[in-house]
Parts: structure tokens; C-alpha cells; sequence
């Protein structure tokens, strides 16, 4: 069919008209998706900390009500003895961590000397021994990690502190309204399933949940008996900033397998250049590894605490490791185990359902 010129002139406006339109959308779109990610990137710590704080006081919460306390009062009980204890030891907590922070970012260029020192010294045996190694230069990756974590340090104290006293706000208001009207907002949420599948979603809500909860509390409590094991322990030496490295500790040690290992570095690094290779150094590895670790940890905590809510196999416990500090460092590696854990109720569940009240397709005529 031959266009004329009107008819050429005509289409030529509309596509171009299309395609300006189409592009205008697309960009609205990722302007308006990178400021939701942004939106979402600062809402989303304090979600996750105030879910925490909830698994962890609702049992408490939930103690009082027996007591026919109602429950926003037993709520706003807990928060204020919370805001008590905070308020008589917080001056002196903070001056002491403030003053003890401030000691060791100013010893920070001491030891991580020292640390390259001994690497350097270890290199050198080792690339004797082993000649394929030479050209591993370990001694310059550490000095270079070692510096961007310093600059690292040095940058994020100021915006640290500022985002704690944004925590400090938004922390315990959500967590008031979770503990508060966690059970409404759960309902509301399951009264969105159809009918056929509200059964379902009820049971996978309340499984998920239970074992969530179990599963932060149990957590929680291991790394609060692991940080206070290591800070008693290096209490009994000569070692700096005892208290620092037992926080240190028993946070990495909410993340599996490399978490442990991450908080032995720095209680190990401040005792060789400090303490030297005696006996404290020594007690030090012993306390780290086999009383804290093999014996508190795998004997006895996480058999207790953990084994019962999180029975996942250890590769699918790496891949969550990987993705979630993939996705969102440090708090993703923490996190991806619970929710690997819920996925794989979520699965077995639905597969339960399928196989034990499958219903007839509703899409097929029934006969006459």
C-alpha cells in the first residue's frame, strides 16, 4: 500500500510521539524504583532490629498478660524498665565506650602494623618452603586491606553515631507496635487468602513464626553467653579492650561458620602485639577456640538452642551466607538463614497441602 506524504508525516509523529512517552515512562520508572530502594534501604535495619526486639520481649509480654495486664500496658511495662536500666547505667556506659573507641582507633595503626609484621615474617618461611607461592604477596593485601578499613573506620564513626540516634527512635516505635498488634497484623494478612488456601496460610503463619521466633531468640541468647564467655576470659589477662572483643565476638558470631572465625582475628591480633607468644596469649587461644567455640558453642548451645529450628543442610546454609552478603553484607549474611529456614517451611507445607486436599480444578465443566 503506497503512503502519501500527510499519511508518512502522520505515522512519523505517532512513533515519535510513542517512543518520547515510552522513555519518559521507563525513566519515571527508575527514578521512582531508586527512590523506593532508598526509601526501602533506610527503613529496612530498623524493621529488621524491631522485629528482633519483638521475638525476643513478646514471651514477656505474653507472661503478663497472664496476669490480666492487658497487653499494650504490659507493652509500655517493659519498655519503660528497659528505659530505666538504660538511663542509670547509660552515662557511664557511654563515657566508657566512647573513651575506650577512641583508645583503639588510635592504637588501630599500631597493631595493624604489627599484624603485617608477623605476616611478613610468616611469608617469608612459607615462599622458602613452598617457591610457587613467591608470587602471593599476602604482606601488601593485608597492608591495603588494613588501611581501607581504618579510612573506613575513621569515616563511618561520625555517620555511625548519627544513625544510632536514628535507631534509638525508630527501634522501640516499631517494636512497640509489633509486639502490640503483631497477632492483628498477621490475621489481616491472612484474611487476604482466598478461601481456599486460608487454612493453609494460617498454618504456614503460625509455623513460620513460631519457628522465627525460636530461632532469633535462640541466636540472640548464643551470642550474648559467647560474648560474655570471652569477655570474663580476657578479663583474666592483660589484654586491652577485654569488653570491645567480647561484643565483637559474640556479634560475629550470629553468622555461621566464617563468624567465629571473624571474631577471633582481632582479640588474637591485639594479644601478639601486646602480650607476646606466653602463656596469656596461649589461654587466649584456648578460651577462643576451644572453650568458647567447640565446647560452649557446639557441645552445648546450638545443640539447645539452635539444632531444633534451623535443620538445614550446611551447603544450603553457605548459599544463604553468600547471597544475603551478596544482597546486604553483614545483616544479609545474619539474616538469610531464617529466611532460607522460612522458605523451606513455606515449601513443605504448600507440598502437604497439595498432596493431602487437592481440590477438583474448578476450570474443567462438570457433566450434566
Amino acid at each position: 500500500m503506497h503512503m502519501t506524504r500527510s499519511q508518512f508525516l502522520f505515522f512519523y509523529f505517532v512513533m515519535t510521539a510513542a517512543l518520547a512517552s515510552g522513555l519518559a515512562l521507563f525513566s519515571s520508572a527508575s527514578t521512582i524504583t531508586l527512590a523506593l530502594r532508598s526509601a526501602a534501604a533506610g527503613i529496612f535495619v530498623p524493621l529488621i532490629l524491631a522485629l528482633t526486639a519483638a521475638f525476643v520481649l513478646d514471651p514477656v509480654v505474653s507472661k503478663l498478660e497472664k496476669y490480666h495486664i492487658p497487653r499494650s500496658r504490659s507493652t509500655l511495662a517493659i519498655f519503660f524498665f528497659i528505659l530505666a536500666l538504660l538511663w542509670l547505667s547509660g552515662s557511664w556506659l557511654v563515657t566508657y565506650t566512647q573513651q575506650m573507641w577512641i583508645s583503639l582507633l588510635q592504637d588501630f595503626p599500631r597493631y595493624s602494623a604489627g599484624l603485617i609484621k608477623y605476616i611478613k615474617e610468616a611469608q617469608i618461611s612459607w615462599q622458602e618452603e613452598f617457591p610457587l607461592l613467591a608470587q602471593y604477596d599476602l604482606t601488601e593485601r593485608v597492608r591495603e586491606w588494613a588501611e581501607k578499613f581504618f579510612a573506613f573506620l575513621i569515616v563511618a564513626t561520625p555517620k555511625s553515631a548519627l544513625k544510632l540516634g536514628s535507631l534509638l527512635i525508630l527501634v522501640p516505635l516499631f517494636a512497640f507496635f509489633f509486639i502490640r498488634d503483631g497477632a492483628n497484623i498477621r490475621r489481616s494478612l491472612i484474611a487476604l487468602a482466598p478461601n481456599r488456601y486460608f487454612e493453609m496460610a494460617h498454618d504456614l503463619s503460625y509455623l513460620i513464626s513460631r519457628q522465627t521466633a525460636r530461632f532469633v531468640r535462640g541466636r540472640i541468647i548464643e551470642a550474648s553467653i559467647i560474648g560474655l564467655c570471652i569477655t570474663a576470659g580476657l578479663s583474666l589477662t592483660d589484654i586491652r579492650y577485654a569488653p570491645l572483643l567480647g561484643l565483637f565476638a559474640g556479634i560475629t558470631n550470629l553468622i555461621p561458620y566464617l563468624g567465629p572465625l571473624m571474631g577471633m582475628i582481632p582479640g588474637f591480633t591485639i594479644a601478639m602485639i601486646d602480650l607476646g607468644f606466653g602463656a596469656q596469649f596461649w589461654w587466649i587461644v584456648i578460651l577462643y577456640i576451644l572453650i568458647a567455640q567447640v565446647i560452649l558453642d557446639n557441645f552445648i548451645l546450638i545443640p539447645i538452642l539452635i539444632s531444633r529450628y534451623a535443620n538445614l543442610h550446611p551447603l544450603l546454609v553457605v548459599v544463604a551466607i553468600i547471597m544475603g552478603g551478596k544482597i546486604y553484607g553483614v545483616l544479609g549474611m545474619i539474616i538469610g538463614i531464617p529466611i532460607l529456614s522460612a522458605c523451606k517451611i513455606a515449601f513443605i507445607q504448600i507440598r502437604h497441602y497439595r498432596r493431602a486436599f487437592s481440590l477438583p480444578d474448578t476450570g474443567t465443566e462438570l457433566p450434566h
